[in-house]
């Protein structure tokens, strides 16, 4: 299938999840994260998931990451030009919806992309090769291409892989690792 076909397919699956299923699935999929080799890592980006788009519940990686001593970094999207400021996730950062119901750090210490050691990346679907599919906007591609080569980048997927995205670019950036709540695809 090509990308389009998988985003509209996974989108619909995922529309089918109850709130208990998502908080399930969600937490084995934390649970199955302490088996990467990461946890030598000191910055750790994470996404915080739109509710309503009924993205993977990253709330029990903030807790597993908090609870390990990471520091923790969130980010602001600018939709004029398709990029993303990172910021230190803090006590004191105050987080507020924007237009596209994305939560955001309103302020905060800024992160360089080049200072992140592990991306957690959101997306609908990916293959065995780990390529990905998100929602067709660019941002994780640009941000990802902004980091260390070494950046470790770890997909999110409530799903297991396909075989194979058919329309993959050469700009297009792999994952490193895929974690579902069944199982941990390493594609190193």
């Amino acid at each position: 299938m090509n990308k389009k076909e998988l985003r509209v397919h996974y989108k619909n699956l995922r529309a089918t999840f109850s709130e208990e299923e998502i908080e399930e699935k969600s937490l084995a999929i934390a649970n199955n994260l302490i088996q990467l080799p990461i946890w030598d890592k000191t910055y750790f980006h994470v996404f915080l998931p739109i509710v309503e788009h009924k993205e993977v519940d990253t709330e029990f990686v903030l807790h597993l990451l908090s609870g390990k001593d990471k520091e923790i970094v969130i980010s602001k999207s600018d939709f004029e030009t398709r990029s993303m400021t990172h910021f230190l996730l803090t006590d004191n950062t105050k987080i507020k919806k924007n237009e596209y119901n994305i939560p955001e750090p309103i302020n905060g210490l800024q992160v360089a992309s080049s200072n992140i050691d592990v991306v957690f990346v959101p997306l609908l679907a990916f293959d065995i090769h780990g390529n990905r599919v998100g929602y067709g906007k660019g941002f994780y591609d640009k941000f990802l291409s902004e980091c260390r080569p070494e950046t470790i980048k770890i997909g999110l997927s409530f799903f297991e892989a396909v075989n194979q995205i058919d329309d993959v670019f050469e700009l297009d950036i792999k994952l490193d690792f895929c974690v579902t709540p069944e199982k941990v695809y390493d594609f190193q």
